[in-house]
């Protein structure tokens, strides 16, 4: 299976997902926990929380589609570990699909992190933090799931009863579901602060086209920009002493000047 052919298969597949995880009223059908004794404890709508349950919910669907389409979805054998699914096809080829969600409001995110810069992302031939190395897979793909936060929201105090389902408001709502190649929905700048993670763009509309600022440039361009940047604190770490580049405008300046000293060398 090519990975072109692994990205249509999926795409088609989480068009169905809104309808699962949304009542009629597009409230999300989790309402809270339930003890042995039918207790319901309501939750909150820490995107932490949600996004676990949220993947809780869909894991069995997504080893359902791999059956279905002659693949093995596995599992990361710890829990820290990239990606949160490998999906392997009968030739043995490897595709990696990370759960990525965030709640939106108007058109856009309130953010997304795509993963390290650091660790297996440049390391990609040994394994770290990884069942597999990193060129192990033949493709590295975001299953985007957002969401809005309920302005009704819950009320952690009560305890309802498994009859009183009706009256419990969810926390969230309006789901929007979508698939891209990491690469394509990659911004040039961080997630957040001084972290070494890649951050993802905020329009809904171009996260649902792929149309990220390496889009037009092509992974590769993507890989050895990030596969290259340092921030503040590893720069001087490394003897850098400050960045080669901060954005995608001295990116382009730093491989003029590159490119200017491998002109004089030819010469």
């Amino acid at each position: 299976m090519t990975k072109e052919e692994f990205f249509n298969l999926l795409s088609e597949e989480v068009k169905t997902y809104k309808t699962y995880l949304e009542t009629d009223g597009h409230d999300w059908i989790v309402k809270g926990f339930v003890d042995v004794n039918k207790n319901v404890y309501t939750i909150t709508n820490d995107t932490k929380v949600v996004s676990k349950i949220i993947e809780i919910l869909l894991i069995p669907k997504l080893d359902k589609f791999a059956n279905d389409n002659g693949l093995v979805m596995e599992l990361p054998s710890k829990q820290n570990f990239y990606p949160d699914l490998t999906f392997k096809d009968n030739s043995g080829n490897l595709f990696a699909v990370d759960f990525k969600s965030s709640y939106y409001s108007g058109d856009s995110v309130n953010g997304l992190t795509l993963g390290s810069y650091w660790g297996y992302f440049r390391d990609r031939d040994t394994v770290k933090n990884m069942d597999y190395t990193y060129n192990s897979y033949i493709s590295h793909n975001v299953l985007g799931i957002l969401y809005k936060k309920s302005v009704a929201g819950g009320n952690e105090k009560n305890i309802f009863s498994i009859d009183e389902l009706p009256i419990i408001h969810s926390v969230i709502e309006n789901f929007i579901f979508f698939v891209q190649p990491k690469w394509k929905i990659a911004n040039d700048i961080p997630g957040s602060g001084n972290t070494r993670n890649i951050g993802g763009i905020t329009n809904i509309q171009d996260l649902i086209s792929g149309n990220g600022p390496f889009s037009s440039l092509g992974e590769d361009v993507f890989n050895d920009y990030w596969m290259g940047y340092f921030n503040n604190a590893d720069a001087k770490n490394a003897g850098i002493g400050v960045p080669k580049y901060h954005n995608l405008k001295t990116y382009q300046e730093y491989l003029e000047q590159q490119a200017a000293k491998l002109d004089k060398l030819k010469k």
